[in-house]
């Protein structure tokens, strides 16, 4: 009996906000059921403080992540790419499943601007784990 746990790469441009809080949900919420990754097109020095702030307001804590440059090879190790407006940048291959969510960037914004990005994260990573653990269940189940 073999389990293969699914992966997902979340990708932005500096890697910095809605793909840290993004991850940041799916660790949480998976509870290590799902493979996490992020990356950006053209990393931050640091995560925005005030997505930072939003999540420890939700009990998730982001503060250890950095930002990181994205690789061909996180695309390849992954089994679902979201991108949140990297545009082209990210390398595309033949058999990953790929979701592009339109979000307002928090970069620049006051946490009363990025709650709403926030949650709609939450809601949006909710429904992902919905949709890949039906997958993880099988393989456990097979």
């Amino acid at each position: 009996m073999t389990t293969t746990t699914p992966s997902v790469l979340f990708v932005c441009v500096h890697n910095a906000g809605r793909s840290q809080m993004a991850a940041g949900y799916l660790r949480h919420l998976a509870a290590g059921r799902i493979e996490v990754r992020s990356a950006g097109s053209i990393p931050a020095e640091q995560i925005n403080p005030v997505a930072v702030e939003a999540m420890l307001e939700e009990g998730i804590d982001i503060r250890g992540e950095a930002p990181k440059v994205l690789t061909t090879e996180a695309v390849q190790d992954s089994d679902v790419v979201i991108t949140m407006g990297c545009g082209d940048a990210c390398p595309f291959f033949p058999g990953k499943r790929y979701e592009d969510w339109k979000l307002d960037d928090p970069a620049g914004q006051g946490i009363e601007s990025v709650r709403p990005i926030r949650d709609e994260i939450k809601r949006r990573i909710e429904e992902l784990i919905a949709s890949l653990e039906p997958a993880t269940t099988e393989a456990a189940s097979a």
